[in-house]
């Protein structure tokens, strides 16, 4: 494998992550809802057919919970797998860079010698190659400056710029008519 340089990698001046992040929660591939727990049935309200009996629709209660924004980062587990192929030195800078990112913003600001403290490198190398890692996997992306960085929103942020939400509905199955010239759906 070749040793990657920063250089290589391409200089944005906005988040190059934003445009597919975007088109993922248009797409509905990134939605998660998840429902206040210990609440039961008897937190769900439900709208039916007088005449049929079928519920129409329903409406639960999300709970929210309340954390420190500033020790807080939400990572997609279905994006997990692009720290699969990381370097070990790319595991230790990307701590660092979590406790770099700001609520509700997908900007950093990388210091180098903070990362080698945080890190415990000792030298420069092992930190490039840490980003070099991290930059190739696009779980971060250089910005217009050597100490500014994007974070991928789809792997990691921290902040509550939106809410994803996912409702699954079953799929009913036809029933076999008992006269083979009919059938109905329920």
């Amino acid at each position: 494998m070749e040793n990657l340089t920063l250089s290589k990698f391409q200089k944005n001046s906005e988040n190059p992550f934003i445009k597919q992040a975007i088109e993922q929660v248009q797409k509905n591939i990134v939605k998660k809802y998840k429902t206040a727990t210990n609440t039961g049935e008897k937190a769900i309200l439900k709208a039916y057919d007088e005449s049929t009996g079928e519920v129409l629709g329903h409406t639960q209660f999300i709970r929210q919970i309340e954390v420190d924004e500033e020790q807080f980062a939400k990572f997609y587990l279905s994006n997990f797998s692009a720290f699969f192929d990381l370097k070990p030195q790319a595991i230790k800078v990307f701590g660092y860079i979590l406790t770099q990112l700001v609520p509700n913003q997908d900007t950093f600001y990388f210091e180098r010698e903070e990362c080698m403290n945080y890190t415990g490198y000792k030298s420069d190398k092992s930190v490039f190659i840490g980003l070099a890692s991290l930059l190739s996997n696009e779980i971060i992306a250089r910005g217009k400056t050597d100490y500014k960085y994007y974070i991928n929103p789809m792997i990691a942020f921290n902040g509550n710029r939106i809410t994803f939400a996912k409702t699954y509905i079953k799929k009913q199955k036809a029933h076999k008519p008992s006269d083979p010239n009919q059938m109905t759906l329920l």
